[in-house]
Order: C-alpha cells, then sequence, then structure tokens
C-alpha cells in the first residue's frame, strides 16, 4: 500500500526538493572545487620543485661536459707534456678561460678535481696506440667526484657525478 503525505507537507517536501537540486537531479557540489585543489596542490608542487631542480642537474652537468671538451681540444693542440699547457687546460675545465679568472663555472668546482692525461703523464694508455692506420697519441681530460648541491634537498637530494671526460686525438 502506497502511503501518502498530508497535503501541506508534500507540498512543503517538493518544494524542498527543488532549491536543493541543480537541474538534471544532481545535488549541489559547493566546494568540491576547493578540496580537490587542496588535495592535488600539494603534490603538483613537488613535482613541479623536482623538475627544476633536475633540470638544474642536467644544466651543470651539461657545463662540465662543455668545459671539459673545450680543455681536452686545448691540450690536443699542444705537445705533451707541457706543465703551462696542463694548468691552463684546468683553469678552462673549472673557469672556461685558460687564466682561471672569474669564478667557477660550476658552485664547487676546482682545478685539484681536473684529471688529465697525455701521453707524457699516461705513456701506457695515451703514447703511440696503434690504429689501422699507424699510431697515435691520446689526451683525456675529466671531472672527477663532483658534487652537485641540490637548492631542495626535500624534493631532489644533493647528487655526486659520475667522471665526466673526453678523450681526443693529439694533434701533435
Amino acid at each position: 500500500m502506497r502511503r501518502t503525505w498530508p497535503p501541506r507537507l508534500e507540498t512543503h517536501f517538493r518544494a524542498h526538493l527543488r532549491t536543493r537540486l541543480q537541474p538534471h537531479g544532481r545535488a549541489p557540489q559547493r566546494g568540491v572545487a576547493a578540496v580537490e585543489l587542496a588535495l592535488l596542490l600539494a603534490p603538483m608542487l613537488v613535482l613541479l620543485f623536482g623538475v627544476t631542480e633536475l633540470g638544474r642537474a642536467l644544466y651543470t652537468y651539461n657545463t662540465l661536459g662543455k668545459t671539459v671538451r673545450d680543455a681536452a681540444r686545448h691540450l690536443s693542440q699542444h705537445g705533451p707534456g707541457d706543465p703551462l699547457i696542463a694548468a691552463e687546460a684546468r683553469c678552462l675545465a673549472v673557469h672556461g678561460n685558460p687564466d682561471c679568472s672569474g669564478s667557477a663555472l660550476a658552485p664547487g668546482l676546482s682545478t685539484a678535481q681536473v684529471r688529465l692525461c697525455d701521453a707524457v703523464l699516461c705513456p701506457s694508455t695515451h703514447a703511440s696506440q696503434s690504429t689501422g692506420l699507424g699510431a697515435l697519441n691520446l689526451v683525456t681530460v675529466g671531472v672527477a667526484d663532483y658534487a652537485w648541491s641540490s637548492a631542495l634537498q626535500w624534493v631532489v637530494p644533493d647528487l655526486r657525478f659520475n667522471t665526466i671526460s673526453v678523450t681526443l686525438r693529439a694533434q701533435l
């Protein structure tokens, strides 16, 4: 048996439903967007800061790779064993110029971290290396044990790069 409501109560109930329901019979969703924003904002900010920090790390790694290549190119243009040229190559790897003026291109980088090898310093691996067209000398410049410092350690921890090195054929 169907229950009937008193006419006054039924009219009141229908009016209440009309004011509380949106079109298509859905309940109102006031404040739902604010709650969703609050729940998603923290992970999205951590993700944004993480991408930014990893971008900084890649930029530093790329800078070190380019300076090491420039230093190896400089070392390959001169004769092996010259201490002045070796010092200039170290300065090129750290400061970007042969006279060590200015600040280091990467924070915390020093000339002590630069490793050099040529036909005099590493004769067993870099002097008279045989190829199909004869023998040649090699030069290698590398940066070892560079520690990259994160600005936001709670997002990306500090990183220690592996040795970044370049080996070229010596011209002389």
